[in-house]
Formats: structure tokens, sequence, C-alpha cells
């Protein structure tokens, strides 16, 4: 075939595409009315989940897995926003590593609500002005954003979904190098970047801010720099001076998004809660022993000031599997004995790293 042949064929495809792409959005959005008749979650984690896994399995190529994924994704956000208008709240401004995972999970069709803070975030998920709230939870090298676990302790919002990132971090500027007076970003980021900064910026201050984007929107009106994504430097008209400033390859972010309602089982997913322990020796190798009996695979534990009593804490514990499930409840029910206080802080998807 020649190429005037092969460009009318992909014409006729097209044609074909969007008449299924259009009837595709009609049935989602029957689907959305039956969900807001019966009071169901219009944004449902445990299907977003298999209609990925159906069109990999699906997919026979020479389309690549990640790219089938970002389409239907797209269509997925499209389906979203027309269905009600969905609002996602995000740790602002645009352009933060927490915009651009929430952008990965929801798309680009739903509505971003930009919050100042993480509190902000609960806040705007709390009051109705945003459906999800997206947040930051720990780092792959600088470890947990202990803002986000102290937050958890003073709501009944639910985790229903998370999402990994891969963070690049690079340094811009709208100054030479030479004349950069300070550095600026989010704590966790300057973390991130300690030892490349003691190599390359000796001597210089640094300031943590709210967020990366919010220190580049320093960096675009000063002489400090920012260390923030390459999509930052794009938006605010700022120079990239070095990229993967990061101090160790595999640098990856993991976020939370939270909502009013935890996800329904998938047969892969992960259950997050926190507990105070009664004031008793062995409390906590006595709870922790209700996951092993159950043969429960712990995957992370930290723990926090409890800001109520002088060195109490409270411990946050991920584990494999749903709240829902048999085995979990007998092992939470085992768990609740040892404990003064527990919530379940949601039940969701395990995400793909």
């Amino acid at each position: 075939m020649n190429l005037e042949s092969l460009r009318k064929k992909i014409d006729s495809l097209d044609e074909e595409l969007v008449k299924l792409l259009n009837e595709r959005v009609k049935v989602a959005l029957e689907v959305g009315k039956i969900k807001k008749e019966q009071g169901g979650e219009i944004y449902v984690p445990a299907r977003e989940r298999e209609v990925f896994k159906r069109i990999e399995k699906l997919n026979g190529g020479p389309l690549p897995h990640d790219a089938a994924r970002a389409i239907y994704r797209e269509i997925m956000s499209a389906s979203l926003a027309l269905e009600s208008n969905l609002k996602i709240a995000y740790l602002g401004p645009p352009a933060t590593f927490t915009h651009q995972a929430a952008h990965l999970k929801f798309g680009a069709s739903v509505g971003y609500h930009p919050a100042a803070t993480i509190a902000d975030v609960f806040a705007a998920v709390e009051n109705g002005a945003a459906d999800y709230g997206v947040v930051p939870i720990e780092n792959s090298i600088e470890g947990a954003v202990t803002h986000t676990f102290d937050q958890f302790t003073g709501t009944n919002l639910k985790i229903c979904a998370e999402i990994y990132l891969p963070v690049s971090l690079a340094l811009l500027a709208s100054v030479p190098k030479e004349k950069i007076s300070r550095v600026c970003s989010k704590q966790e980021a300057l973390g991130q970047c300690r030892r490349w900064l003691a190599e390359n910026l000796s001597g210089i201050e640094y300031e943590a801010v709210n967020s990366t984007a919010f220190a580049a929107g320093i960096a675009a009106k000063s002489d400090a720099a920012a260390i923030a994504s390459p999509l930052a430097a794009e938006l605010y008209g700022l120079s990239v001076i070095a990229e993967h400033i990061q101090d160790a390859s595999g640098n990856t972010t993991r976020f939370l998004v939270i909502g009013h309602n935890a996800a329904d089982p998938t047969g892969s997913d992960k259950t997050s809660i926190y507990f105070g322990l009664k004031d008793q020796v062995g409390a906590l190798h006595d709870a922790l022993e209700a996951l092993k009996a159950g043969g429960i695979n712990m995957t992370k534990i930290e723990s926090r000031p409890s800001r109520s009593k002088a060195w109490e804490y409270y411990f946050f514990v991920d584990f494999e599997g749903h709240a829902e499930t048999p085995e979990v409840k007998i092992a939470l029910k085992i768990f609740a004995r040892h404990c003064a206080v527990m919530h379940v802080l949601g039940s969701y998807p395990r995400a793909d790293v």
C-alpha cells in the first residue's frame, strides 16, 4: 500500500475509534447514574484495577502496555469528569510532584484543587471542596513524610488508593549558577539531594518551603535556585542548571489517595492501620504477633509521637490483605486486644511499583 492509502486507512480507523469511544462513554454515564442512585462512589479503585489488568491481557501489541494504560487512563478520566465533575485536592501549587502523581492516577479531564499544606488537602476532602485528595506518604531515599502521618490521627477519611511516582529532581534558576544566593525546596527534596548540594553548592544557604513548585515560584522572582521537577522549569520560565541531582537512583515517592470510603477487595490489596499500645511489657510484640499468626505480611511500620503525652507513641502499619477478608478480620480482632486505640485507615489495591 502507498502512503495515501495508508493514511486513508488510518482515517477510517479513527472514525471507528471515535464512534466506539463515545459509545463507551455513554455506557459509563449510565453506570454513573446507577452508582449515584445507589449512593456508591464515582471513583472505584477496584474496578479501575480490573479494567487496567484486562486491557493489559487483551493488548497483543505492538502498542506497549504502558501506552495502552495511559490511553485508558485518559478515557476513564473523561468519563469520571462527565459523570460527576470530580475534583481532586493535592499539595500545590501546580507542578509539584503531588500534582504529577494526581495526574498519573486521575488523568487530565477531572478538576484539580491545589492546597497550600497537607493539612489543607485533608480539610478540602473533609469539607466537600474536593472529592478526593492526594498526599505524599514516604520517599525511597528520605523516608516518611511525617506531616501526612500526623493528619491521619485526627480524621475519619480513608485511604482508597496508592500511587508510586519515580522522582527526578533538577536545580532550576533564573540566574547563572555562580549567582545563586540560596537553594529553596520542600524539606524532603533538599534531603534527597544532600550530597549533590554539598559537592556542587557548598556554603549556600538552604531554605525549606511548602512545596517544590512554591520554590520554583521563588526562583522565578529572585536569585534563589529551586530543587523541583523539569516540568516546573517550563511552567515558571526557569533554566535547568542541573538534572538528576538526587543522591540515589531509583528515587521514588509513594502517595496516598484519601476519600470518605475504603476500596473494595481486589485480591491484591494492602491495609493501613494506626494504633496506640496498652502500657504493658511486650505489647508491641504481642500485637504484631497477631499478624504473623494469621500469615499476614507486614510491609511497613512507622512511629510518631502522640502529642497528648510525653514519650507516648502511635504506630502506623501497612500489611498485605484487605480488612474485609476473614483472615484479616480475625487477625485485627486479636491485634486490637493489645491496643489502647486502633483504627483501620483503609484497604486499597496494591499499586505496581
